[in-house]
């Protein structure tokens, strides 16, 4: 997957921003001021840092090679997935819409609602 596609998936999500906030190397995608999804400009194929469920991370490590403990990140509650074009798209797709899911499911319910709507 290319960065610029990476990128429009990942601001299609309602309320995200992107922000650089540890350097120009590392692109963070946020909702309501929570991280979903990171990753590092610099890695060919991308490395994408994503929250996940700690029962389904496990899973997805066991079922994809490309699927690891997070990189410099909680290993129990994150998962970096390696854009080699192992796992299809949908189903990074699927990696995506869980993590950002999460945070929003961990938000204010008035900020919930807003983005809900």
């Amino acid at each position: 997957m290319e960065i610029e596609k990476l990128k429009k998936i990942l601001l299609n999500k309602l309320g995200t921003t992107e922000e650089m906030p540890f350097g120009p190397g590392t692109m963070v995608y946020k909702v309501g001021r929570k991280m979903f999804a990171l990753f590092g400009l610099e890695r060919d194929p991308i490395w994408l840092n994503l929250k996940c469920d700690p029962e389904l991370a496990l899973v997805l490590r066991q079922n994809h090679a490309a699927v690891i403990p997070g990189y410099h990140m909680n290993k129990e509650h994150w998962n970096t997935v390696i854009l080699d074009g192992s796992i299809p798209e949908s189903d990074v797709q699927k990696m995506i819409d869980h993590s950002y899911a999460l945070i929003v499911k961990s938000l204010p319910k008035y900020q919930q609602n807003k983005l809900l709507k």
